[in-house]
């Protein structure tokens, strides 16, 4: 019973954790629903009211992942794992003020090519601790890819916006 209580409370402390992380995200996309409906957008890109549901099931999967690799710490892959992981919830979180408060679509854009690398070798890190874990996180590569090219189309459509 002890076992599954502390169980429970790591999974709850690592959802914590990455919903923090989007709280602060959050936080520099106050105005976000207005200003992107300002913007010239690519004919695929998604409405956006698609955002937050898409982001709130990624987050609570990254968080599974933190949860599942963290439970995994022994092994010398373990400690950078979860170094990789703490970098890329920072870009997550870095990506949005970007883009939304600052407006500068060019940092922007190199700042998700630095997330989508840091997904990337956070899954392959995760793949050596705790597969489960990287296989959680394979989701929210494919969003964050679609967010790449989404952030270069709409920064290139938009200048005097994304300055």
């Amino acid at each position: 019973m002890r076992k599954g209580f502390r169980s429970l409370v790591s999974l709850l402390c690592c959802l914590l954790i990455v919903f923090v992380g989007a709280a602060i995200g959050a936080l520099g996309s106050i105005n976000a629903g207005s200003f992107y409906a300002e913007l010239a957008r690519p004919p695929w890109a998604p409405p956006g009211s698609v955002f937050g549901p898409v982001w709130t099931l990624l987050y609570v999967m990254m968080g599974v992942a933190l949860w599942r690799a963290w439970r995994r710490r022994v092994g010398r892959d373990t400690g950078p794992a979860l170094v990789l992981y703490a970098l890329q919830l920072l870009a997550n979180v870095l990506w949005t003020w970007f883009f939304f408060r600052w407006r500068q679509g060019g940092l922007a854009f190199a700042e998700v090519l630095l997330l989508w690398a840091l997904v990337a070798a956070t899954i392959f890190s995760f793949w050596r601790v705790q597969r489960l874990a990287a296989v959680l996180l394979l989701p929210y590569f494919a969003w964050v890819s679609f967010a790449v090219a989404l952030t270069y189309a709409v920064w290139q459509r938009n200048p005097a916006l994304l300055g």
